[in-house]
């Protein structure tokens, strides 16, 4: 592997721009299957907003497919353990079964299988190379090709495509929000205890752990339409699904443009007083809200403020 690795950074296309060198789409897809296809253990800080949250993550391949435990390590007890396309969520001593279509990718596994779709929006350039967690990094720039995103950074193991780090940034070039491992081993002999026979992994005889059903969303055609998303943004779901808290069936629509994502819900104005037009963020994720034709439309995404702002301005109902 490590062969291989090499070979395709070696074959970089040697076009030179501001001293980056073009990346390979084929080294592009390693690294987007890496986060799937090896066998890893680590300890992660994710930053944003001045705040650090610290997880615990095990990956590793048996024969019946991929499995992962991601724990967090501070504030309330969180566990989520992913095998088969299925994901348990495990909090406050109840372990609920999550619809995995809802579950966004999480890191190390952030980069797109289709990398054309990626390609397409960005310019993927290298950038030096450096040591994250005692591995040697080869590290990556994916600049827009307009200011309606964010900047990001990649750090990757030379030998084996993991991602050991990843940097969101403004056009400032300021860090938004970052993932990096403190601590990693890549192969090896990694703990498989926790595996269960394909079932939801069991707890101590004492502690509840009720199973919830799944919540699955209905694939619809809502007839709401965006008249001005970003170039290269294109619709991968929409789905009509309850919510938490809401009285009434919620529409989501999800657009991608291999990178980033938006999500635009959807739902009849209940006249709350706290639904009047506003704009938060946490790190990179930005959300806006409004009420618009009696309902009450949200627009979340990992872009950046005047982005929401623009693509919920733009929505239209465009039905009878």
């Amino acid at each position: 592997m490590r062969a291989a690795l090499y070979g395709l950074l070696l074959a970089v296309t040697a076009n030179t721009y501001a001293g980056e060198r073009q990346i390979s789409l084929d080294w592009l897809k390693i690294v987007a299957f890496a986060a799937h296809q090896t066998d890893y253990s680590g300890v992660f800080v994710y930053q944003y907003d001045n705040r650090v949250e610290t997880s615990r993550i095990t990956h590793v391949i048996e024969a019946d497919g991929e499995y992962e435990r991601l724990e967090s390590l501070d504030g309330p007890k969180r566990e989520i353990i992913r095998h088969h396309g299925q994901v348990w969520c495990y909090i406050n001593r109840k372990m609920t079964q999550v619809d995995s279509q809802q579950m966004h990718s999480r890191f190390p596994a952030l980069l797109p299988e289709q990398i054309s779709t990626l390609s397409e929006n960005y310019q993927a350039r290298e950038a030096g190379t450096e040591r994250v967690a005692g591995y040697n990094a080869q590290v990556f720039l994916f600049k827009p090709n307009d200011n309606l995103r964010y900047v990001h950074k990649i750090w990757a193991h030379t030998d084996s495509g993991l991602l050991l780090k990843v940097a969101v940034l403004d056009t400032n070039n300021q860090v938004v929000e970052q993932y990096i491992f403190t601590q990693l081993q890549i192969g090896g002999n990694i703990d498989r205890s926790w595996i269960g026979a394909k079932k939801p992994p069991q707890r101590d005889a004492g502690s509840p752990t009720p199973v919830e059903p799944v919540k699955s969303g209905t694939l619809t055609d809502s007839a709401w339409v965006v008249g001005a998303l970003p170039p290269g943004f294109k619709k991968t779901m929409e789905i009509q699904r309850a919510m938490r808290g809401k009285h009434a069936p919620v529409t989501q629509i999800v657009f991608s443009d291999g990178l980033s994502a938006i999500s635009i819900f959807v739902e009849p104005d209940d006249g709350d007083e706290d639904d009047v037009e506003g704009l938060s963020s946490r790190g990179a994720v930005n959300l806006y809200h409004k009420v618009l034709d009696k309902h009450l439309i949200t627009v979340v995404g990992e872009v950046p403020p005047r982005t929401v702002i623009q693509v919920l301005d733009s929505v239209r109902y465009n039905g009878k």
